[in-house]
C-alpha cells in the first residue's frame, strides 16, 4: 500500500464549502475573494460564452480545459493535471495573491469547478472553498449577475505541488484490493453498459460505484455531512482505511473527494482515472456490479 496515497485525519481540515449569503457579503466587503466561475460540462464546449452571457459580478472566468488541464493523452488520460508554472500563471491571471480567499462555481452542482477547488488546494492555496449549490443558488437567491468579461487585477500567487494526495495506477489497483478506490462516474458506465467517450467500456477491478450526483440534494447544494458520512460509509470509505477516488478524467472525482471531506474522510485523486486507465491494454476492465 502506497504510503503517501492518503493523509490521516487533522485537526484544522480547511472549510469546503461557501453559502451564496456567506458570498454576497464578503463581495461587498473592503476585501473580497476571488470568484472564479468554471463552467463547463462534457459535451458543450461553450463554458465561456455562457460566462459572458451571465456571471457573478466581479467572477473571471477559469477554462477546465486549458487552463486547469494539461493536453490529453493516452497515458494521462482526457484531463492530466496542468504543469505548475501553466497553472501558476493562470491563478495570477485570475487575480489570486497570497491570503487572499477564493471561492469556485460552476452552474452544475460544482461538478466541474470541483476541479479548480481540489488543484488550487493541491497547488498550496490555504482558502479555497466551493459555493454551495453554485451558480443555481445564487440565481435562486435572487442576487445580481451580470455579463461581459471581467480582467482581474494580477495577482502574485506562488503554487507548489503535493499539498493533496494523488495516486497512479498501481497505487489506484492496489487500493481496489486492500483500500477503498471509488468510482464516480453514473453507474451505467461502471457497469460498463456505456461508454460515451473512453477507449474501453468497465471499471478498475475492485472498484465501488459511487455516483458524484448522489452527493447533492435536489438543489443541488450538497448532502448534511452525516448522510454523506452515512453514504460513504456504506461503500466502506471513513473507517480509517485508505480511500482514492476516480471518474473518467479526473475532474468529477474532485467532487466526490470534496463531499467525503465535508463527511470527515480524507482521499487521494486519481488523476488519470478512467481515460487513462483504459487506455492500456494491459490493465483489466471489470463489468457489471462489485461482487459481494
Amino acid at each position: 500500500m502506497p504510503a503517501h496515497a492518503t493523509h490521516p485525519p487533522h485537526a484544522a481540515t480547511p472549510r469546503v464549502l461557501t453559502t451564496v449569503t456567506e458570498l454576497a457579503g464578503l463581495l461587498a466587503s473592503a476585501e473580497p475573494p476571488v470568484v472564479l466561475d468554471v463552467r463547463w460540462a462534457l459535451g458543450d464546449p461553450h463554458g465561456r460564452d455562457h460566462y459572458r452571457a451571465g456571471h457573478i459580478p466581479g467572477a473571471v472566468h477559469a477554462d477546465l480545459d486549458t487552463e486547469l488541464a494539461a493536453p490529453a493523452s493516452p497515458h494521462g488520460g482526457r484531463h492530466p493535471l496542468p504543469d505548475l508554472d501553466v497553472l501558476q500563471a493562470a491563478a495570477r491571471r485570475w487575480g489570486i495573491s497570497a491570503g487572499r480567499p477564493v471561492v469556485v462555481h460552476d452552474d452544475s452542482g460544482n461538478t466541474a469547478a470541483a476541479r479548480a477547488w481540489w488543484l488550487l488546494r493541491w497547488a498550496g492555496v490555504a482558502e479555497v472553498t466551493l459555493l454551495d449549490g453554485a451558480l443555481g443558488a445564487w440565481r435562486a437567491a435572487g442576487l445580481p449577475l451580470e455579463t461581459g468579461e471581467v480582467a482581474a487585477e494580477p495577482g502574485d500567487i506562488t503554487l507548489t505541488a503535493g499539498h493533496l494526495p494523488t495516486v497512479d495506477a498501481d497505487e489506484a489497483a492496489a487500493l481496489a484490493r486492500a483500500g477503498t478506490l471509488l468510482d464516480a462516474r453514473a453507474a451505467e458506465r461502471y457497469r460498463g453498459e456505456t461508454e460515451p467517450v473512453d477507449p474501453r467500456a468497465g471499471h478498475v477491478p475492485g472498484a465501488r460505484s459511487a455516483p458524484t450526483g448522489e452527493n447533492l440534494a435536489a438543489d443541488g447544494t450538497f448532502l448534511p455531512p452525516d448522510a454523506l458520512r452515512s453514504r460513504f460509509a456504506a461503500l466502506g470509505a471513513g473507517d480509517g482505511t485508505p480511500v482514492a477516488v476516480y471518474c473518467g478524467s479526473g475532474v468529477t472525482a474532485a467532487h466526490q473527494i470534496a463531499a467525503l471531506a465535508l463527511a470527515g474522510t480524507d482521499a487521494a485523486l486519481f488523476p488519470g482515472s478512467w481515460s487513462a486507465w483504459s487506455a492500456d491494454p494491459a490493465r483489466p476492465a471489470a463489468t457489471g456490479h462489485l461482487p459481494g
